[in-house]
């Protein structure tokens, strides 16, 4: 898949869908090391070239299984990008919340977005994978989801620390772009309004259900010339599952009657048109002008080749008119 972004964006993505590497790092259920070998080589050979990690994912373990993998190909060949916000420590018998993580490294998660906290994450991020250089690093959950009362004092440290960390390495040419990665739309806004950032990379709030970030952070980020990266684009499940399924979810939880009603609206429209409601919602944020990739978490090698065929999906023009009147 060719880049095919507009020419005056900073950032190369060497494909537009990319590859999630939150699976790997055992998200929900356990993947053994031969199994995140297979999945991720099978995702580079059906030509998926943006890869995006996280210290969090599996605790230091998706960005230590990412690098042994991608070490075997050719750099010049892929897109990587990681976050910062948080390093990892041994806890020396600290009780440790492993979270949604079945099988991570057990180590403990500390959060720090100081200018030195920022440092000290990526180079535990080189160490990992194995680069010596970042084509995309985001400021990662400054967000009120994670940080409730105290989103504002981190709000404001991550833009004295970790921003100005990240601004200093892009000047220096040891990262190529930044960018922040958030599930608010108001709060990605706040902070392409704030500095300069190459990308955001926003979870479930460009969606074939929820278009708030198309109000809320579109303007602002078009204004200031920052590409979008969408993830989540299933919100978490409800537009994978279908909105009938028992144990559907909407943004990690059980969805609300009305989500339920507009999915079921939506699920009769694919239906009428022969489109797959997956296919719908992987293709649905590219229509918008400023999104540039969209993110898939995947850990099951069956499933590049089925995302792959919902990207590819025709879809006709009728469809997309149709879907616009449910607003």
């Amino acid at each position: 898949m060719a880049n095919d972004t507009d020419s005056h964006r900073r950032i190369s993505f060497a494909s537009r869908l990319g590859f999630g590497a939150s699976g790997i790092g055992t998200l929900y259920r356990d993947v053994p090391e031969a199994a995140a070998r297979e999945v991720l080589a099978t995702a580079y050979e059906a030509g998926l070239r943006y890869f995006d990690t996280a210290p969090l994912y599996g605790h230091g373990l998706s960005e230590l299984r990412l690098g042994q993998y991608l070490r075997t190909v050719p750099r010049d060949s892929i897109t990587v990008s990681t976050k910062v916000g948080r390093y990892m420590v041994p806890p020396h018998g600290e009780p440790v919340d492993y979270g949604l993580w079945a099988s991570p490294l057990r180590l403990k998660p500390v959060f720090d977005y100081s200018y030195d906290g920022t440092m000290r994450s990526l180079e535990q991020s080189a160490n990992r994978l194995g680069f010596p250089d970042f084509d995309l690093v985001y400021i990662h959950d400054v967000d009120r989801f994670t940080h409730g009362d105290a989103y504002e004092h981190r709000f404001d440290e991550s833009m004295d620390g970790a921003y100005r960390a990240l601004d200093d390495l892009r000047k220096a040419g040891h990262v190529k772009a930044i960018g922040v990665g958030v599930n608010e739309g108001d709060v990605a806004r706040r902070f392409v309004e704030a500095g300069h950032f190459d990308a955001v990379m926003i979870a479930g709030r460009y969606t074939l259900l929820d278009h708030s970030a198309a109000d809320d952070l579109f303007p602002a980020a078009e204004k200031a010339g920052t590409e979008i990266v969408v993830a989540g684009v299933f919100n978490s499940g409800i537009l994978a599952t279908g909105p009938d399924a028992g144990a559907a979810t909407y943004d990690y939880g059980a969805p609300p009657a009305n989500i339920i009603a507009r999915a079921q609206r939506i699920a009769h429209v694919c239906e009428a048109h022969g489109v797959p409601l997956q296919a719908a919602a992987i293709q649905f944020p590219f229509r918008h002008k400023l999104v540039s990739a969209a993110v898939l978490g995947m850990s099951r090698p069956e499933r590049i080749a089925q995302n792959l065929k919902w990207f590819r999906h025709p879809i006709p023009d009728a469809f997309w008119e149709e879907i616009e009147t449910i607003g």
